[in-house]
């Protein structure tokens, strides 16, 4: 009797299993005790690896999850960068919170590339060939935060993004038109980064920017000739850094009273109205470097809370 016990448990040790876990599985499992401990629950809503029901009594998860070919997927990210993609994969993970797409050659975003991604958190675009959003891509992202488009060949912003939207990146593009409605209902709005682009002040539409809060805005590198006057009200920080601005008048301010950080470097400003700096008096840093100023602008020794102020061109 020992002896067909011991050679029932001999056959079941020398057995072969049903299934070979390739390499990126076994990676993706080592992530996942990286990232949940190794006495974690797989089930845990707080995990940041994706979960699905088993496809197999026998086992706790899914050995298998999903991946566009090419990609690297873990931890909710889904990495498709330089893999010269021609347009985005079709097979990313419902649960997704993060895919970087940058340095590919895609060239438009079709209204059901990213349908369904309703955990989206940030999605990178960076260095790629885009002309075209179509205005419904965004429908399903509700949960979007970043949204990160420089190095493209967009011709406008897109319509109808999130109203989640935190942060937005549109560096080194063709925009030159902020239209009325582009922002509309964006609460949350706290960076907006758009440099590099051919916008002029008859570029941004009045009321643009109403209702919208953004705390930093920069439009360095474009084609501005004076300080707008119509950005949010909300601003802390205002980079206007390499621009044609020739003069700040006694009006260029008065809607930014909370700023904190003023950018006017490498522009052409020969004169600062008298009045002006007053109107921020909370600035704490003003750049200044690189105009043609010919004396130190009047009202900036009154500024109490300035602690950093470069104008090393002023010619005394």
């Amino acid at each position: 009797m020992k002896e067909c016990v011991l050679l029932a448990l001999l056959a079941l040790c020398s057995a072969k299993p049903s299934f070979h876990p390739s390499y990126v599985t076994l990676k993706n499992m080592m992530l996942k005790d990286v990232e949940d401990g190794v006495d974690g629950d797989p089930d845990d809503d707080n995990s940041l690896f994706p979960t699905r029901e088993p496809v197999n009594p026998f086992f706790p998860f899914d050995l298998f999850p999903t991946c566009p070919f090419g990609c690297q997927c873990y931890s909710r990210v889904v990495h498709c960068s330089d893999l010269g993609l021609s347009s985005v994969p079709s097979n990313i993970p419902f649960d997704t919170q993060m895919v970087d797409l940058q340095n590919n050659k895609i060239k438009e975003i079709k209204e059901n590339d990213f349908k369904g991604l309703t955990s989206l958190y940030a999605l990178i675009l960076n260095n790629n060939k885009l002309t075209k959003i179509h205005p419904k891509a965004f429908l399903t992202t509700k949960k979007l935060r970043r949204l990160y488009l420089s190095h493209n060949q967009l011709s406008e912003i897109p319509f109808n993004l999130p109203k989640s939207l935190a942060e937005l990146r549109i560096h080194d593009n063709k925009v030159k038109k902020i239209q009325k409605e582009t922002f509309k209902g964006m609460n949350t709005l706290h960076v907006l980064e758009m440099s590099a682009n051919p916008l002029d002040n008859n570029g941004i539409e009045p009321g643009a920017f109403e209702g919208v809060t953004v705390f930093h805005i920069r439009i360095a590198e474009a084609k501005l000739t004076s300080v707008p006057k119509d950005l949010p009200s909300t601003l802390l920080e205002l980079h206007l850094d390499y621009n044609k601005i020739s003069t700040v008048e006694l009006e260029d301010f008065k809607r930014y009273k909370d700023l904190q950080r003023l950018g006017l470097g490498n522009n052409r400003i020969t004169d600062i109205e008298n009045g002006s700096l007053a109107n921020i008096p909370r600035v704490r840093e003003i750049h200044l470097e690189n105009n043609k100023l010919k004396k130190i602008p009047p009202g900036l020794q009154e500024l109490k809370y300035l602690q950093v102020k470069h104008s090393s061109t002023c010619v005394l």
